[in-house]
């Protein structure tokens, strides 16, 4: 199935910056689409809610002048995501500002909801679902969403515990449209790797944590350059849904990292650490397990430079080690 035009536009790589709560605002999305990869923020992100109307505008305004001023330059679409969970009281208020503002893409977390589908697509847009396991994503695309996020393992934040290369597999078997894998990339080998599990973009999130255009503080940017794989914590405890955590920020918050008690679904409120005074994504920090190929605070627009010239490098490599594999194949 070909891509729907809101994903087929030229990239400079096949990456979607995932939303980052918190650290995604205007600054780091538009320096993502004008870095030429998908930007996108969570839809919570601007507050009070009035605020969405005028980040929404400012995005658009500026990279449409950007494209105007460098015609030459790679600019890509941007995204927003929404959190579709009965708790999010902004949803239908923050979903007429979407319609009125014809968001290229949506995307859409905890929960699938055909009523939103339907109004993304009334516009012409798409809607993009995030999905732990395969029997997620059938849900999803029954109620209409037009692609997949493969949430996999390693991812940061709220993560599910799949092999990122079992779970496109197995969503690969049935589905054949715009599938996106998440799972520990930040890196150029990892985003063709992810092409080659059959995804058509890696969702990228952890590596633009530590870029100056995030609203992260010095602290959390520090803590993802110096942080590897072993420095995350996977726990349900800060938010009710399993996520990862840097271990770093967990401690500094008074709390053992190596044992946390379990909280339950129902407890889901995105913010207090489970009856802590520290809040979740403000205080304890969430990452993925790929970070370790971050070792520093750099542009997006660096950082985007740094990812292409891996990939490119990743792609010549695998071209000379098949290829003597191909010449014998093709003489037998």
């Amino acid at each position: 199935m070909p891509l729907p035009s809101a994903l087929s536009r030229p990239l400079t790589l096949p990456v979607v910056g995932s939303p980052l709560f918190i650290a995604s605002g205007p600054e780091l999305v538009i320096a993502q689409c004008q870095a030429g990869v998908i930007g996108s923020f969570p839809a919570l992100n601007a507050r009070p809610a009035s605020l969405l109307t005028d980040w929404l505008d400012r995005i658009s305004e500026e990279n449409s002048a950007y494209a105007a001023a460098h015609p030459d330059a790679v600019v890509a679409p941007y995204a927003v995501n929404q959190i579709v969970h009965r708790s999010n009281d902004r949803l239908d208020r923050d979903m007429s500002v979407i319609v009125e503002h014809r968001v290229p893409i949506v995307i859409t977390s905890l929960g699938a909801r055909p009523e939103i589908n339907e109004a993304v697509h009334a516009y012409g847009g798409i809607v993009l679902h995030d999905v732990t396991t395969n029997e997620f994503a059938r849900k999803a695309v029954e109620k209409g969403a037009d692609g997949l996020i493969a949430v996999a393992a390693g991812a940061g934040g709220h993560a599910g515990t799949r092999s990122p290369f079992a779970l496109a597999q197995e969503i690969r078997e049935w589905f054949d449209g715009p599938l996106l894998m998440s799972g520990a990339i930040a890196h150029g080998r990892s985003i063709l790797a992810a092409l080659a599990a059959g995804a058509d973009f890696a969702y990228i999130g952890s590596a633009f944590l530590s870029t100056v255009e995030a609203n992260t503080p010095t602290a959390y940017k520090k803590m993802v350059v110096d942080s590897t794989a072993q420095d995350i914590v996977y726990s349900n405890l800060f938010t009710g849904v399993h996520g990862n955590y840097l271990r770093g920020s967990i401690v500094a918050a008074g709390l053992d990292p190596d044992d946390l008690p379990e909280s339950h679904a129902s407890a889901m409120d995105f913010g207090t650490a489970g009856g802590t005074r520290s809040k979740a994504w403000k205080d304890i920090w969430g990452s993925g397990q790929g970070i370790g190929a971050i070792t520093q605070i750099t542009t997006v627009g660096e950082l985007v430079a740094e990812l292409a010239a891996q990939y490119r490098e990743a792609v010549l490599a695998l071209t000379e080690k098949t290829s003597p594999c191909s010449a014998a194949s093709a003489s037998a």
